[in-house]
């Protein structure tokens, strides 16, 4: 048997989530299936291919809810999980059991985790590590933005291997590692290393980029990246530069497409009273209540800058 797992590509907690999924699957349900795995990316375009859900058992976890009768298997929790209302509607109607959304947690791998535990009676004690580290990533919960920049943690300086490396592969050898080692042990493993290094030499300079490029305005830290072919950052360093600020909205380039986000400082000293996943619906984007995104298409950059500037004066009202 095969089992195809769509997931969240270059997200920490999508990573995370596939690999939980796979254990509980593995153990509950499918205890001789062959896992493969397929990265999903939020982009302008159409988001799943027809070949998608190719697997006998299809599943879902950490990125938007599809209709495709294929899919077998759903997990998300970001406020924007639907692309349409219609796929709302069909979310609603199904009586499988095994599609799930709760937009109240952190991250999709402690759902996955509580799901498991207390609707099928799965535990894995040995990946408590992960699930609490995904959701420290994902929710924003890390002590400080130094810790999250200075990648102190085991799974910082593993979030920056997933949220930079080139292409799906390295991800998924990841993700096959988070099944059964423990985070430091992935991060010492060759392979990673040697993909590491060079990104962590290029986390250094995003900072240097970043600190010559942002402006803060009335609480809102503004930068564009499109000319310095920065393909992701981390998304708290404003916050590390600008420890005062409120939002981030910044716009960015990518193979695939043009990226505008909008961040909050977790550790603000005012509150945050936008609900960025909405202001970002507007423009055909998502996300969470704290933190979101527009994806438009490749070469749209004047386009994703005015919607950027827009945000940006909103947010500083």
């Amino acid at each position: 048997m095969r089992v195809r797992i769509l997931y969240h590509d270059h997200c920490f907690d999508g990573a995370a989530s596939a690999a939980f999924f796979t254990r509980f699957l593995e153990a509950k349900f499918y205890p001789a299936a062959n896992f493969e795995y397929t990265g999903l990316a939020h982009k302008a375009s159409q988001l799943f291919e027809p070949g998608d859900f190719d697997g006998d058992v299809n599943a879902i976890v950490d990125f938007k809810y599809s209709t495709d009768p294929r899919l077998t298997w759903w997990f998300d929790h970001h406020q924007s999980a639907f692309l349409t209302p219609e796929d709302a509607e069909h979310f609603r109607r199904d009586t499988s059991g095994r599609k799930m959304y709760d937009p109240s947690f952190k991250s999709c791998t402690m759902y996955i985790a509580t799901v498991a535990r207390e609707r099928f009676g799965f535990e894995a004690a040995d990946l408590a590590e992960l699930v609490k580290w995904a959701d420290i990533v994902d929710g924003a919960q890390y002590a400080s933005a130094e810790e999250a920049v200075n990648l102190v943690a085991p799974a910082a300086r593993l979030t920056l291997v997933i949220e930079g490396v080139q292409g799906s592969e390295t991800v998924q050898d990841i993700i096959r590692m988070m099944r059964s080692r423990k985070l430091e042990e992935i991060c010492e493993d060759p392979q990673i290393q040697a993909v590491y290094k060079p990104l962590h030499e290029r986390h250094l300079r995003s900072i240097d980029i970043i600190r010559k490029q942002a402006q803060c305005r009335d609480g809102v830290v503004y930068f564009d990246l499109v000319d310095h072919g920065l393909e992701g950052y981390n998304k708290f360093i404003p916050y590390y530069l600008f420890p005062d600020s409120i939002y981030t909205v910044a716009v960015s380039t990518a193979s695939f497409r043009t990226k505008v986000s909008v961040g909050s400082n977790p550790w603000a000293k005012k509150p945050v009273t936008f609900n960025l996943a909405s202001i970002c619906e507007r423009y055909g984007g998502g996300g969470h209540p704290r933190v979101g995104a527009i994806s438009f298409p490749k070469g749209a950059a004047e386009e994703a800058r005015k919607a950027a500037a827009e945000i940006a004066t909103e947010l500083r009202s």
